[in-house]
């Protein structure tokens, strides 16, 4: 009953993801540097309580700079630099319906060389899971496929060294992606439901929401060209399992560099 949304259940994530993306629209229009983390995290919870939504999902993550790097970073205390990237994984909890989305953009509101290329490339992992994102599929497919896009994008740029399968063999990759691609969303923002059955993967069904967030994050002391160092990206949207595919709950939310870059030189102050 957790795992297979109703239609009316389906309504309530779909205005979740609506209040939570207003939230992170908001915050981009926000920022700016000299301006601290918490001040991002009260303009989101800001949003979502003049929206109705009195409670967030779970602690809200806003990790600029290096903070982007640590994955479960509340703190949020600490000052925004511009050149820095700024990373917001929030969401709100709708009538006991929660979403859960990470939004990553520059404090200046233009995006780095080097922030760029790996941007895109988290961007482009989603959108190669994305294509794989729909029934009698299972998740560990779709994180395979995103496994393989950022160890590639990952040898690309210089990060890693050697061959695609080699790296993935020896999952060289983890040092800078070492999270799941994905979860369970509903009633709880990491909701229940097994996602193996008889120790096979679970197929994907109609109804099912899931989260869907490849990350990169390349730490301050890596042992990489240090133009790379200190720069956290995560790009997560909320995904409704349909007949013919998936509705992305959290589309409206920019998250392409011209997007994000377009909506953040509109600042409100």
């Amino acid at each position: 009953m957790r795992l297979i949304k109703s239609a009316r259940e389906i309504d309530l994530m779909r205005k979740a993801a609506a209040v939570a993306t207003q939230a992170h629209i908001r915050a981009m229009q926000f920022v700016e540097a000299g301006k601290n983390e918490y001040h991002l995290e009260a303009e989101i919870h800001h949003e979502f309580a003049m929206q109705g939504a009195k409670y967030p999902a779970y602690s809200t993550i806003v990790g600029a700079g290096d903070n982007a790097c640590i994955l479960h970073y509340t703190e949020n205390n600490q000052g925004l630099k511009s050149g820095d990237l700024v990373l917001i994984d929030a969401g709100c909890e709708w009538q006991g319906y929660a979403s859960d989305i990470t939004r990553t953009f520059p404090v200046s509101g233009a995006f780095s060389n080097e922030q760029k290329q790996l941007y895109e490339l988290v961007l482009n992992a989603q959108l190669a899971a994305f294509n794989v994102i729909k029934p009698d599929n299972t998740i560990k497919q779709a994180s395979d496929v995103v496994i393989a896009v950022i160890t590639q994008g990952l040898i690309d740029l210089g990060i890693l060294k050697g061959k695609l399968t080699d790296n993935i063999e020896r999952q060289t990759y983890r040092q800078f992606y070492m999270h799941g691609l994905s979860h369970w969303l509903g009633l709880d923002v990491h909701d229940v439901g097994n996602y193996k059955i008889d120790g096979q993967d679970r197929p994907l069904k109609t109804g099912m929401v899931l989260t869907v967030e490849p990350g990169i994050y390349i730490a301050p002391d890596a042992d990489v060209d240090s133009k790379w160092c200190g720069i956290g990206i995560r790009i997560e949207d909320n995904l409704l399992i349909t007949q013919s595919g998936h509705e992305n709950l959290t589309l409206a939310a920019p998250k392409t560099i011209s997007d994000i870059e377009a909506l953040m030189s509109k600042k409100s102050g």
